[in-house]
């Protein structure tokens, strides 16, 4: 495309993510932050970096995303949804490799609420029969 900068939202459960990709040396920015630092954990920082691997385009591309809502995983989760739909647009010859590993579907599954009269979602209070 013409356009070097391309936007796209990601989300999973309650999570956002806003992500802007441009052409440029590798730099993951979240909310001002450094990837390491937002995403301590090794597993959350891989998850991100997923769209990359898949379409090999690991250092090519600069990011710069903020996130909002949910917690941690939910929204490791979104920021890969929103770089996979933004390298998609992008360019368009990315977008089969990243739809065969799934990394387009917004991932729908959300937390079922708690029904009155019960104890849960799905647990109901202990009965007692005497």
């Amino acid at each position: 495309m013409v356009d070097t900068v391309q936007y796209a939202t990601g989300k999973k459960k309650y999570a956002i993510a806003r992500a802007w990709i441009e052409p440029g040396q590798g730099n993951i920015q979240i909310n001002s932050r450094q990837l390491e630092d937002y995403f301590p954990r090794l597993s959350h920082q891989i998850q991100v970096q997923t769209p990359f691997e898949v379409t090999k385009t690991e250092g090519q591309f600069n990011v710069k995303a903020t996130l909002t809502g949910g917690g941690i995983s939910g929204q490791a989760g979104a920021l890969r949804h929103a770089i996979a739909k933004a390298l998609a647009l992008h360019t368009a010859s990315l977008r089969d490799p990243l739809k065969k590993q799934g990394l387009l579907t917004r991932d729908s599954r959300v937390k079922e609420r708690k029904k009155y009269g019960q104890k849960g979602a799905r647990a109901k209070f202990q009965y007692s029969k005497r």
